[in-house]
This record gives structure tokens, sequence and C-alpha cells, in this order.
């Protein structure tokens, strides 16, 4: 009777142990999925605001052709996109394309004194700062899930559920070198 009483009580105690960590797995994935969310609302204002952004710098940069196009081709990308390596992916084109439109921009002083277009690089700074507080929050949550899927013992019990690790968001290579640089100041 006292052995039975002790394998019923370790199975249960093993039970709830796994029910734990599955649960705490989940809770996990789901605040990585949620801060993910978070991208997706700023990268929705980001994308409904460039068409007009491009539009304003169109009657001041005719000759910026490609640079528009590019500009509206990582936008149709990241609309587009559907899962979340595909949305981080569209992103840093659309990053890398507006990087290169604040280099063009300085070209032109005219559009820099334009209201339009001011109003709407300032509504971009805060949007892009939006998004550089939710990345870090993803890359934080991605990180709490990442831990639990690699960490004794819930380990075991991830590879069981099919929990795996997540990649970050993070910068392309092709990216790094231009990030590392120190900025240039020019008074």
């Amino acid at each position: 009777m006292t052995i039975t009483f002790i394998i019923i009580a370790v199975v249960a105690v093993i039970v709830v142990f796994v029910i734990s960590a599955y649960n705490n797995l989940v809770k996990l994935r789901n605040n990585r999925e949620n801060a993910f969310a978070d991208i997706d609302v700023q990268l929705k204002q980001r994308f409904d605001l460039v068409p007009q952004l491009v539009a304003t710098v169109k009657g001041y940069a005719a000759h910026e052709k490609d640079l528009l196009e590019n500009i509206t081709a990582a936008r149709t990308a990241g609309v587009n996109a559907s899962s979340i390596d595909d949305k981080i992916k569209a992103d840093q084109q659309l990053t890398s394309a507006l990087a290169g439109l604040k280099i063009q921009v300085e070209a032109y002083p005219d559009l820099k004194a334009n209201q339009n277009f001011m109003q709407l690089q300032g509504e971009l700074a805060d949007i892009e700062n939006k998004l550089a507080a939710v990345r870090r929050f993803f890359n934080s949550a991605t990180r709490e899930l990442n831990n639990a899927v690699q960490t004794f013992p819930s380990n075991i019990f991830a590879g069981m559920f099919g929990f795996h690790k997540e990649a970050m968001y993070e910068i392309e290579a092709s990216q790094r070198a231009a990030v590392e640089k120190a900025p240039e100041i020019k008074f």
C-alpha cells in the first residue's frame, strides 16, 4: 500500500511538472507572438506612411526614380509578407531603402524645408523609434523562449512538444558594416 502510494505520488509530481513545463513554453511562445504583433502594428503604420512620403519626395526628386521604386517595392513586400521571417526580411529591406532616401534628401534643401515633408519625416522618425522599442521587446521575448527551449529540464519537453529555438530580430550581414560605421557629422 505504501509503495503504491509513493508510485502514484511520484507519477503525479512528474505529470504536474510536465504540464507546468509545457504551459510555460506555450506562454513564452505566445508572448513572442504578441511581441511580433506589436511590431506588425508599427510596420503597418510605417507602410501606410511610406506612399505619402514617396509622393511628397517625387515632386522634388523626380530623377531619383530608382530609389523611390526600391522604397515602394520594399513596402509592397512588407505588406504582402505572411510569416514572421518574411516580415522581418521585408522590414530590413524597407529600412535600408529609407536610409537611402535620407541620404538623397540632403541634396534637396527645398524638400527639407517643405512643411508636408517635415511632418511626414517627423512621423516616420516617431514610427522608427517605436519600431526600435518593439523590436527590443520582441528580442527579449524570443530570448526568454529560447532560454526555456534550450535549458534543462524544459529542453526535454520542448523537443517532445515541437518547440524549437526561434530567430532573433537582427540586421542582415549586408547591413552590418553600415551600422557599425560611425556616423558622419557635417556642419
